[in-house]
């Protein structure tokens, strides 16, 4: 009996000792990102009969698994610090495989991919222009540029003072101020992202009745000429209405602009809609006796532009701001979700991997299939619970000592067996 429970003593020792260690690990990970906390599982080992009764033979530790509960969150000054509000993990990749992580401290390298403090690549999905998605592969930042494009409409809102004297023989392009009762400026964009000086010239040429001419400079025009390259004419009533507009002339076919861009570019002008066209005609271009003036004035057309920042929505959307003044979604974030994530292996550096028990991932974008969202600006620290482990620490410690007694008290019984003999 002595033996046996000497045994069972070490078993005893040995276990607390592991479970210690495990404790241990969680309080040295207590400021990890994304830790999660292991548990250790303790069973008996198979008893021993004894007649009719049974003797247990000591303990083993049969289990050590991770706790996949919430960790609490912390704000950072970091776009690219994420978090996983719910279930899911980040999916990592690099030539050695994938990995799976709560920790959510990202950045750019210097080849443009997103990645963690370790070098491995995030995974998501790519976003073009249009908003098309590619597959799941490594998020790239460095080749994300916005397109230009060319100007397709000017609006313009202004009142043309009805005092004004009308003049005699029109809008000459020799003399545009002289033939020209007031007169606007407007930037407007070619094909290839250049933008061009546009001055429009308004023209009274009788009562209640305005021509405008679009004037494309010597410096801007293909023909290297100063060219009128559109014009119209707008009519009000005697309450100062737009009443109807005529329709836009181009003299050349369109716009020619230089710099190689597309030749022909058709740009509209609204200046509002008219009676003619179902409105009040006073929401746009007016007619009143007060000095003339631009209220306001917009183009569609913009410039090429590079990456200046990012944002990140809750669903995982990667959303560009770029130079230029637009923005668009570049990539949106993957997260993989497991049906039994306790029995992911342990990789270290907070990554997991996939094993025969964890079951294969679900893998979708968050908010969906089960997977939480995404918290931009946000960290996950770690879930251990400093209080939780300094009483499993105690329980651990006791257990080990008492072991440790059995052993010094079966060692005293063999003693005793040993003196019988003397």
């Amino acid at each position: 009996m002595a033996l046996t429970s000497l045994f069972t003593a070490v078993s005893g020792m040995n276990a607390n000792g592991t479970a210690l260690s495990v404790i241990g690990d969680n309080i040295a990970n207590m400021n990890t990102i994304g830790f999660k906390s292991s548990r250790a599982a303790f069973g008996d080992i198979l008893s021993q009969q004894l007649g009719e009764s049974q003797v247990g033979r000591g303990v083993l530790l049969s289990d050590v698994k991770p706790q996949f509960t919430q960790g609490t969150f912390e704000n950072t000054a970091s776009v690219l610090d994420l978090a996983v509000d719910g279930d899911g993990l980040f999916i990592l990749n690099d030539s050695s495989g994938t990995y799976y992580s709560r920790a959510g401290q990202f950045s750019v390298d210097k080849n443009g991919y997103v990645v963690n403090s370790g070098g491995i690549n995030l995974q998501g999905y790519s976003l073009d222009a249009l908003g098309n998605t590619s597959g799941l592969g490594d998020i790239n930042v460095s080749s994300v540029n916005s397109q230009p494009n060319d100007t397709g409409t000017v609006t313009t809102s202004a009142n043309l003072d009805s005092t004004a004297s009308a003049i005699a023989g029109g809008f000459l392009i020799t003399d545009p101020s002289g033939t020209s009762n007031f007169s606007s400026s407007i930037t407007v964009y070619d094909s290839l992202g250049s933008g061009h000086v546009l001055n429009v010239y308004f023209t009274k040429t009788a009562a209640n009745t305005w021509t405008w001419n679009a004037v494309v400079n010597a410096a801007d025009s293909f023909s290297g000429s100063t060219e009128v390259q559109a014009n119209g004419t707008l009519n009000f009533n005697s309450n100062g209405a737009l009443t109807s507009e005529s329709a836009i002339t181009y003299p050349l076919g369109g716009f020619d602009f230089t710099g190689g861009s597309t030749q022909n570019q058709t740009i509209a002008f609204d200046f509002g809609t008219s009676i003619a066209e179902s409105g009040t005609g006073l929401d746009g271009t007016t007619q009143y006796a007060a000095a003339s003036a631009t209220s306001f004035q917009n183009q569609d057309g913009y410039s090429s532009g590079s990456l200046k920042s990012i944002t990140i929505s809750q669903d995982g959307t990667m959303t560009g701001i770029f130079t230029n003044g637009q923005t668009r979604g570049i990539a949106q974030i993957a997260l993989a979700k497991f049906v039994a994530p306790t029995e992911l292996n342990k990789q270290g550096r907070g990554l997991y991997a996939e094993s025969t028990d964890s079951g294969q991932p679900i893998i979708s974008t968050p908010g969906t299939s089960g997977t939480g969202t995404v918290l931009s600006n946000t960290l996950e620290l770690s879930n251990v619970d400093l209080a939780e482990e300094f009483v499993k620490m105690i329980l651990a410690q006791r257990g080990f000592q008492a072991n440790s007694r059995v052993i010094s008290t079966s060692d005293e019984l063999m003693q005793e067996l040993v003196n019988l003999k003397r």
